[in-house]
């Protein structure tokens, strides 16, 4: 899809008739698991590489989802990820969803995510080479 254009993550993902929930629609929680999807492979193929066994690592601290047009089965959906905005001590992810059967925006899901030291239990700042991977993948 063109409006996806912008985004260096896309993923296309077939909607499973257990996706649905007793109202015929893509349950609330898929589209947050497709984000997370969309968001772990934004973060392995371009920043940290394999998530275990690392010092420091990117964790989940907020997610947002503004729900716009119900998905049905049977469907695919794209997603397009990218960082939207860099700060200190967080990066927002924004993830787009797109119905290809509609051809509609489905969803926007801003996701929170800190960077965790793992070895000291504690926050830390963004790392400068997450930024500057950030900022050569969304040029």
């Amino acid at each position: 899809m063109k409006e996806l254009n912008n985004f260096p993550v896309q993923l296309d993902i077939p909607v499973r008739w257990a996706d649905m929930d007793a109202f015929k629609h893509v349950n609330n929680v898929v589209y947050l698991q497709w984000a997370e999807m969309a968001r772990i492979q934004y973060l392995t193929s371009n920043i940290t590489g394999d998530l275990n066994n690392i010092r420091l690592g990117p964790i989940l601290s907020r997610q947002d989802c503004r729900y716009i047009f119900p998905i049905t089965f049977p469907d695919t959906v794209s997603l397009g990820c990218r960082v939207s905005k860099i700060q200190e001590d967080r990066l927002t992810f924004e993830i787009k969803i797109f119905s290809q059967k509609y051809e509609k925006l489905c969803a926007i899901i801003y996701n929170t995510v800190m960077a965790y030291d793992f070895v000291n239990l504690r926050k830390s700042d963004i790392p400068v080479d997450w930024v500057m991977k950030i900022q050569d993948i969304e040029e």
